[in-house]
């Protein structure tokens, strides 16, 4: 193992909302993030029907069942295997794909999405600019994936990393929704470049 890799360990077995995800039988301490940003902007309700972008290992995945409750829609998706949740549907496939895109289609069968979630990130490559490129273009992507599939009062809450690219896609987002925030949750790593954008209400103007 290397130095880098020795140090993240080290870190992530300190991480306080590493150890409250074991304990509390969360997936991943992402889960934590997303909750935080619920509490403030009431992102669920009950029945809604929710695509889950990047969903391995499942937090997001775990929080969002447990919110629309059994009445609810959860579909998540992911490159990556994901253990099955309760009252999630998964797709395992890339979602930069046309044939994960249709199936993802093909199981909402014409039901608009309440609330699109992206969590998604690239596969690092150690290059900042090349990996800032790689996560704008599957910011992109859910919020293409937004415009075309959410209600007109729905919402996308999606990851982004701060870089060139970033100016462009926030106009991008306040040109696709009435309102848009950012939120920084205490569960994100303070030295960590990721911002998660809300948009809220589909301008049709």
């Amino acid at each position: 193992m290397s130095q880098g890799s020795k140090a993240w360990m080290r870190e992530h077995v300190a991480d306080p909302f590493v150890r409250l995800a074991k304990k509390e039988g969360w997936r991943s301490r992402a889960a934590f993030k997303l909750m935080e940003i619920d509490d403030k902007d009431r992102l669920f309700s009950a029945g809604d029907v929710v695509v889950d972008l990047g969903a391995a290992p499942g937090g997001w995945s775990q929080v969002s069942a447990r919110k629309v409750g059994e009445a609810g829609t959860v579909v998540a998706v992911d490159s990556l295997e994901m253990q099955g949740i309760a009252g999630v549907s998964f797709i395992q496939g890339d979602f930069c794909e046309a044939e994960t895109l249709k199936q993802l289609e093909s199981l909402l069968a014409g039901r608009r999405v309440n609330l699109v979630l992206s969590d998604m990130a690239p596969n690092l490559s150690g290059v900042k600019a090349t990996d800032q490129a790689r996560g704008m273009h599957l910011a992109e992507l859910a919020l293409d994936f937004a415009r075309r599939w959410l209600v007109s009062d729905g919402a996308l809450l999606v990851k982004v990393f701060q870089g060139a690219d970033y100016p462009a896609f926030l106009a991008a987002m306040r040109e696709a929704f009435v309102n848009v925030a950012t939120r920084k949750p205490r569960a994100s790593r303070d030295r960590s470049a990721e911002l998660y954008l809300l948009g809220r209400v589909l301008n049709t103007c």
